[in-house]
């Protein structure tokens, strides 16, 4: 009998993950009663910032390891990077917040740093066991979270709704996997591509199955139409740090296993998946910004402007080339800045028992806070796609890949999408500086922390526009051996 070979260094990021979650339910549970638990945070942005140290190393490194379910290919590496970054400014906006809403917990840091390992298994996994493990840890992590004001019937209501719909769209991923494995017999992605090219099982209908399943399970994850209806509830409902922690992370890690599921283990299926998510794709953008244009409340209004923003990736996905994968990357990225950007503005325009999360309550904002409003409007414009921020770049990767591919009315579509997203998102930037204020709001107070994550962000979308080319070169090298 062959004993495995185990590479413990080779999945460290992960296991200083777990650790440092169960380590903050620990220190939690003998910390004195009654007593502010800000350190609890500080510990978990210790553990995030050691696995990013030991991410770095990793990076050009190509191996697989326990029995090749698991691999530290470029790709892997990239996504972890977003990942962690992504939990790093999460836990930093965090620490105001959540002492100030009085869920600052053990359990609330820990979940999060669950939720940031099932990220990381689901952009490592090359076995769909692995993937799906990654997936509902992730998953289970954030329901909860999804609930954590627990007085609050809307947070409570929104994580009702996704634990109803994420168990719904998780069992057409178990069906997709099932029928995959029974069509092919291999859990593996490079196997059920060998197989299905030898074979040419392009007609199975178990295997076409599968590919809608698959479709419908990652679709849900990565919030594209139709499977966007529980994005705005949850949203609203959530607590906001952890509203944009789904529609950064999540959306991440459901991208990340889509392009290798789909990349690797069914590419023979190219024609069929393509034209399916082209429709998906224009619809999701579509709908995500129509439907924006008429919120009244900031939270929704982002809800749907992420629905959007799942769907200019998919032009890309659709493209389909390394152009277009790299794009997506890169994209990812830059979003994760500054669409926690705008969170981190909504958190600090608030306070405990009057969150001013109505559109109508930024009027005049842009006299009080002039520098909070600034950057507020610094990352809707990035989100709108003006230059020279890093979401001008991002879509012109996005849209230059689609046209490369020769998919021009996609690309042509996907631009006048973006041109309409820019009225809602300057609704917000006109109340701010061309509106008096009906209602004043005062008594704010910005904690450190929150500061700190808003300036990261501010960095993170300036260089992403100005020097983009560090990030795309390092995107293009990461999806080299998934091409």
């Amino acid at each position: 009998m062959k004993i495995p070979e185990i590479d413990l260094y080779l999945i460290a990021p992960e296991i200083i993950i777990a650790a440092f979650g169960f380590l903050v339910l620990l220190v939690d549970v003998f910390a004195p009663k009654g007593e502010k638990k800000g350190y609890l945070g500080v510990l978990s942005l210790i553990g995030v910032v050691i696995a990013f140290f030991y991410t770095l190393p990793l990076v050009g490194s190509d191996k697989t390891g326990f029995e090749g379910m698991f691999t530290s290919d470029g790709f892997a590496i990239f996504f972890k990077i977003t990942i962690l970054i992504i939990a790093f400014l999460t836990v930093l906006i965090s620490m105001g917040y959540a002492s100030r809403e009085g869920i600052g917990f053990g359990e609330y840091y820990a979940l999060i740093l669950f939720a940031t390992l099932g990220m990381m298994l689901m952009a490592a996994g090359t076995h769909l066991i692995v993937i799906f493990l990654g997936l509902e840890t992730m998953s289970i992590s954030i329901y909860i979270l999804a609930g954590m004001l627990r007085e609050d019937r809307r947070s409570v209501e929104s994580a009702f709704k996704y634990f109803l719909l994420g168990a719904f769209a998780t069992g057409f991923l178990l069906y997709g996997i099932a029928f995959l494995y029974g069509a092919t017999g291999s859990l593996y992605l490079k196997d059920i591509a060998s197989y299905i090219a030898s074979k040419k099982l392009l007609d199975n209908p178990m295997l076409l199955m599968s590919l809608a399943f698959l479709t419908i399970g990652f679709g849900f994850k990565i919030a594209s139409v139709p499977f966007h209806m529980w994005t705005p509830d949850v949203y609203e409902g959530a607590p906001t740090s952890i509203a944009a922690f789904m529609a950064t992370g999540v959306k991440a890690a459901g991208f990340s296993a889509l392009i290798r599921v789909f990349f690797t283990a069914l590419p023979e299926f190219r024609p069929d998946w393509t034209s399916i998510m082209w429709l998906i794709a224009v619809v999701t953008m579509t709908v995500g910004n129509i439907i924006a244009i008429s919120q009244n409340n900031i939270k929704r209004m982002l809800a749907y402007s992420s629905i959007a923003h799942a769907g200019y990736i998919l032009v890309a996905f659709v493209a389909g080339n390394k152009s277009g994968t790299s794009g997506i990357l890169f994209y990812l990225m830059a979003y994760a800045f500054m669409n926690l950007g705008a969170f981190t503005c909504v958190i600090l325009l608030g306070k405990k028992g009057e969150e001013n999360i109505l559109i109508a309550d930024y009027a005049g904002v842009g006299f009080k806070y002039p520098l909070l409003a600034a950057s507020m409007t610094i990352f809707l414009l990035s989100m709108a796609g003006i230059p020279p921020l890093g979401g001008f770049m991002a879509k012109f990767y996005i849209f230059s890949a689609a046209v490369e591919a020769k998919f021009y009315w996609l690309a042509i579509l996907g631009v006048l999408n973006s041109a309409i997203s820019v009225y809602y998102y300057l609704r917000v930037t006109v109340l701010m500086y061309f509106r008096e204020s009906e209602r004043e709001i005062t008594g704010l107070q910005f904690s450190p922390a929150p500061v700190i994550a808003l300036i990261l962000a501010l960095i993170g979308t300036f260089y992403m526009g100005l020097f983009p080319a560090n990030v795309l070169s390092f995107a293009q090298k990461s999806i080299a051996g998934l091409m």
